[in-house]
């Protein structure tokens, strides 16, 4: 058997193979309800054969979505449609899990098939927040920096939306820290210019996630497994970097973290970044390694031949697939043919399988 395909336990959750449907926004929401494009985006790559579906960054707050359109868990009533989801992804025999978010300075703004523009109050949108005043480019505005006050707020929704998310049947929740939205925003000195118990020093600048983890876990099964999304560097001198990284992940370790899904960049428009197939798997490697916790492999990964070779050289515990699930959401049975692994199809789709050639 493949590594690929091989069973992997987190807490009282069993994976039945390395796949991960990354989080990918869609922007197919109103007032943040999920819709039924959501249950056929997310159930198709459930009945294609990943092991755990993640959904797409799901806001806490109404000003912490990136768009009007985006996904929401602030309201009670915003789980029915997700439990609907998960039941489904359940009954292909995947795992489910929520991607809970808030997107900091980088809100309200247009969905990128409409340009990505900001939308002003009077069209809709709202003031964004952040550590501080810094706009993340001339075309944004200038957030609004979060007081003392407003940083417990914003944790007391981090740990309602995870009490929701329980409550649709969600068996992962993935905390958003990377990416240049509001938790990478506090970690970052490129964006945090703070000279208060939240800026400054990395333990302050890194204080926010671990507040946040914690409320979280304490609302939570002991047997639900968390994930943290972390930007492992900025990819500018000056900015958040591996090695930080590497002492948050310790951390969060400590106060019941399991996974560090490990990506990279957006937090600068100016950032260079070397994207080239598996760029960022050795950000996850040296998370493992350095911080002895499960990590997540995400970045240009598209063959099952390289993503069997990450999960080999011990770089990675899982795969995060996310465009190439788009291009093809039944990727996982066609890597266990690629791999020579006699996977179950579903038994609506088994007449269309190719049989095994031996090896």
């Amino acid at each position: 058997m493949a590594l690929l395909f091989e069973p992997l336990t987190i807490r009282g959750l069993t994976l039945r193979n390395r796949i991960v449907v990354s989080p990918m926004c869609e922007y197919s929401s109103k007032d943040g309800f999920a819709t039924n494009w959501h249950l056929v985006h997310l159930g198709s790559r459930a009945v294609g054969g990943a092991g755990l579906v993640l959904t797409e960054a799901a806001a806490v707050s109404p000003e912490g979505r990136i768009s009007p359109s985006d996904l929401g868990i602030w309201q009670d009533a915003h789980v029915a449609k997700l439990a609907e989801i998960v039941t489904f992804i359940h009954a292909q025999g995947a795992a489910s899990g929520i991607q809970i978010a808030h997107a900091g300075r980088k809100a309200s703004t247009a969905v990128p098939w409409e340009g990505g523009a900001r939308v002003a109050p009077e069209a809709g949108g709202w003031q964004p927040v952040a550590p501080s005043p810094l706009a993340f480019d001339p075309a944004h505005p200038v957030p609004h920096a979060l007081s003392v006050q407003e940083i417990a707020a914003v944790m007391s929704d981090f740990a309602a939306a995870a009490k929701r998310a329980v409550a649709a049947g969600f068996d992962v929740i993935e905390l958003h820290a990377a990416h240049g939205y509001l938790l990478h925003e506090f970690f970052s000195p490129l964006s945090n210019a703070r000279t208060d118990a939240y800026g400054g020093s990395f333990e302050n600048r890194t204080r926010i996630a671990r507040e946040v983890v914690h409320a979280v876990r304490v609302v939570i099964p002991e047997t639900m497994p968390l994930f943290v999304r972390i930007s492992a560097t900025d990819w500018v001198p000056g900015g958040w970097d591996i090695g930080e990284s590497v002492l948050l992940a310790r951390d969060l370790q400590k106060l019941g973290v399991d996974l560090i899904d490990a990506s990279s960049g957006a937090l600068v428009p100016y950032a260079v970044v070397p994207a080239a197939p598996g760029f960022q798997v050795p950000f996850a490697e040296r998370i493992r390694s350095e911080a002895a916790i499960a990590t997540g492999a995400v970045g240009l990964i598209t063959e099952p031949e390289q993503a069997e070779a990450i999960l080999q050289a011990q770089q990675a515990d899982v795969v995060l697939l996310a465009r190439e699930l788009l291009r093809d959401p039944y990727w996982p049975l066609h890597a266990a043919d690629a791999l020579g692994v006699d996977l179950t199809w579903p038994a609506q789709y088994r007449r269309a399988k190719r049989q095994l050639v031996a090896r």
